[in-house]
């Protein structure tokens, strides 16, 4: 399977999804996406620089770091952030770090409206099928 149709199928069992994507956090790259809307390229080009920067900025890896030696893990190449939610004035961002590949995420995008339990559940259930695909 594609990842668009990975991605569309994900999005189908997400309450009120109204996009998702898969960013390679090491190459900067927007690897996949699928939306109801259109949206400019240098938008685009933003959201997988801002997911990197979530999961890889430097704040975050000193935070990990300090985590790893705490713990007497600071061999590990663990990441402690698996997730993210953003609540933005109209939508839920969900940010979802794959196991497979430490590197990559899953980003999902639903109407605030929708029950954020349910999003979240189903955007976990999600991501096994939509890195498949990669």
């Amino acid at each position: 399977m594609s990842l668009d149709n990975a991605l569309a199928d994900a999005m189908n069992t997400i309450p009120e999804c109204v996009a998702g994507g898969y960013v390679d956090m090491t190459s900067g790259l927007l690897l996949g996406l699928k939306t109801l809307d259109s949206h400019p390229q240098e938008v685009l080009d933003m959201v997988a620089a801002a997911t990197a920067d979530m999961f890889q900025g430097p704040t975050v890896i000193q935070v990990e770091e300090s985590f790893k030696k705490s713990r007497g893990n600071s061999d590990s190449d663990h990441h402690y952030f698996q997730e993210f939610l953003v609540f933005s004035d109209n939508l839920i961002h969900v940010f979802l770090r794959t196991k497979r590949y430490p590197d990559h995420v899953v980003v999902f995008v639903t109407r605030k409206s929708a029950n954020i339990g349910m999003v979240l559940a189903k955007s976990r259930m999600a991501v096994d099928a939509v890195t498949d695909a990669v």
